[in-house]
C-alpha cells in the first residue's frame, strides 16, 4: 500500500510539473499576445496613509490637487467631490473660493429658457470638462474618461492566493493608488517583440483590462511646477496625483481608522474585564 501511495504522489507530481512546464512555454510563446491583464503587476508603494495608524500628507494632496486641477482636469470629472471638502487639505474659506470660482457650472436657464454658466461656489462639485458623455466620447476616439471620485477604489489588480490573506494581517489597502501610480508611470515601456498595438491607442503594461489604451501618456517630467521644492518628476507627480485620488476617493480613511483602533482597544477591555468578572462569579463553585 505504501509504494501505491508513493507512486500515485509521484505521477501526480510529474504530471504537475509537465503541466507546468507547459504552461511556462505557452505563456513565453504567446508574449506577444497576452490574455490576462495586467501584464505586469504593480509595484508597493510606500504610501503614508498605508497601515492601520496611516495618515494623509497634506502637502503631498495639495501636490496631487494641482496635477489634478492642471492636467487630469482637462478630461476626468470628480462629480462627486464638493469644493468645500478641500478645507481638509488645509484650505481657508477664502482659498476654497477663490479656487472653485475659476470653474464654471451650469446655470438657471435665463428667460428665454436657454441654459447658462455661473461661476462655481464651495457648495458644487468638480464639473465635467464635458457637457455630456456623447461629447466626451467625441473627443476621445469614442472612450469616455471615467470620473476619478471613487477611481482609487474602483481600479486594483487582483492579488491572488496566498497575497489576499495576507493582506488581511497586514491591512493592505493600497491597491487603487499602487494601480494609479503603476499606470503613470508605465507608458514609457516598450512592447515585447511582435505585439501588434492598436492605431490610436499606447502600450502599457499595467492597464487593467487590455495591452494598450487610448489615454497618451498624461504627465512628463518638469510639466507640472511645485511651489514646495518638491521634485518635479514623473515618479513624484505619480505618487501624488494617487495619493490625491485616494484622499478623493476616501476622504475620512483617518477618522475610520482612529474608531477602528478604539474599537479595538475597547474589544480588549472588555474581554479583560469579562475574564475577571468570570473567575470571581466562579472561583468558589467546585468544578
Amino acid at each position: 500500500m505504501k509504494k501505491i501511495l508513493l507512486g500515485l504522489a509521484a505521477a501526480g507530481l510529474g504530471t504537475m510539473l509537465a503541466f507546468g512546464t507547459v504552461a511556462v512555454a505557452e505563456e513565453a510563446h504567446n508574449a506577444a499576445e497576452p490574455t490576462h491583464f495586467p501584464i505586469k503587476k504593480p509595484e508597493e508603494m510606500n504610501w503614508t496613509f498605508a497601515g492601520p495608524f496611516g495618515r494623509y500628507d497634506k502637502q503631498q494632496l495639495q501636490r496631487g490637487l494641482k496635477i489634478y486641477k492642471e492636467v487630469c482636469s482637462a478630461c476626468h470629472s470628480m462629480n462627486l467631490v464638493a469644493f468645500r471638502s478641500l478645507a481638509e487639505l488645509g484650505y481657508s474659506d477664502a482659498q476654497i473660493k477663490a479656487f472653485a470660482a475659476e470653474y464654471e457650472v451650469p446655470g438657471e436657464p435665463n428667460a428665454d429658457g436657454e441654459p447658462t454658466t455661473r461661476k462655481a461656489i464651495p457648495a458644487d462639485h468638480f464639473p465635467s470638462p464635458y457637457a455630456n458623455p456623447e461629447a466626451a466620447a467625441a473627443a476621445n476616439g469614442g472612450a469616455v474618461p471615467p470620473d476619478f471620485s471613487l477611481i482609487a477604489k474602483a481600479r486594483a489588480v487582483e492579488r491572488g492566493f496566498p497575497r489576499f490573506l495576507i493582506d488581511i494581517f497586514t491591512q493592505y489597502q493600497e491597491g487603487g493608488p499602487d494601480y494609479i501610480h503603476a499606470l503613470l508611470t508605465g507608458f514609457n515601456e516598450t512592447p515585447p517583440e511582435g505585439m501588434q498595438i492598436p492605431e490610436g491607442t499606447h502600450y502599457n503594461p499595467f492597464f487593467i483590462a487590455a495591452k494598450s489604451l487610448k489615454m497618451a501618456q498624461p504627465l512628463q517630467d518638469g510639466q507640472v511646477t511645485y511651489d514646495d521644492g518638491s521634485p518635479q518628476t514623473l515618479t513624484q507627480y505619480s505618487q501624488d496625483v494617487a495619493a490625491f485620488l485616494m484622499w478623493a476617493a476616501e476622504p475620512h480613511l483617518e477618522a475610520r481608522k482612529k474608531t477602528g483602533f478604539r474599537v479595538m482597544l475597547f474589544l480588549v477591555l472588555f474581554a479583560g474585564l469579562i475574564y475577571v468578572a468570570k473567575r470571581r462569579i466562579w472561583s468558589d463553585v467546585e468544578h
